[in-house]
């Protein structure tokens, strides 16, 4: 089954910007065939269900081992990408 998951992370911490920098570098290192959008509010993958969930839970845990800091994750079946939500906005 195919996902979009949105991410916004917020560092509780004076560093903030360096967590988010290398939490964005080290998931679109290890991205292993998902489709890895940024923006200034979140961040949002796509791909197969089971990958995506597994590299969260390994990168996510990184960051909440190592900082301060709140994940908000929106989930949902499907590809929601740009394209292919176009057509639906008329």
């Amino acid at each position: 089954m195919e996902a979009s998951i949105e991410i916004s992370l917020y560092p509780l911490s004076e560093n903030y910007k360096d967590v988010i920098v290398e939490f964005l570098k080290s998931l679109k290192s290890k991205n292993a065939n998902l489709r890895i959008e940024t923006n200034g509010l979140s961040t949002q993958v796509f791909g197969e269900y089971d990958a995506l969930m597994k590299l969260l839970q390994g990168e996510m845990k990184k960051v909440l081992e190592e900082n301060k800091a709140v994940f908000i994750l929106k989930l949902s079946s499907g590809m929601r990408t740009p394209e292919s939500v176009e057509g639906l906005l008329g």
